[in-house]
């Protein structure tokens, strides 16, 4: 399990809730391989609206149900590990944003395994 302490990179991408990557959501993806490169943890967080380079609002109230709501995938670790991971993103994301920023990471303790 990967420790993290002190400073640190904060990436957080932007994309739709409906981008797909091989028929699978692109946020799953996203998770997927930033576990396979041992970054220190992956967050997914939906959002409740929002509008990006288009200008189209996504929205969930009730009159104007979208199915492509705003999803943010949010990673920490080291600014090395971070930066290795970003040509990955190239090969991901067609439409949305990517965002690094300086972070502090005060406590990354994960469950304790079951003896």
């Amino acid at each position: 399990m990967t420790r993290l302490a002190g400073r640190a990179l904060r990436m957080t991408v932007f994309v739709g809730e409906s981008d797909l990557w091989h028929h699978k959501p692109l946020y799953t993806q996203i998770v997927g391989r930033a576990r396979e490169a041992g970054l220190a943890g992956a967050s997914v967080f939906r959002g409740i609206e929002g509008f990006g380079a288009s200008s189209l609002i996504h929205t969930q109230r009730l009159l104007s149900l979208s199915e492509d709501l705003p999803v943010a995938v949010v990673v920490v670790d080291t600014e090395e590990k971070i930066r290795a991971f970003l040509p990955q993103l190239d090969e991901l994301v067609d439409e949305g944003l990517v965002i690094l920023d300086d972070c502090e990471v005060v406590r990354h303790v994960g469950r304790r395994k079951p003896a």
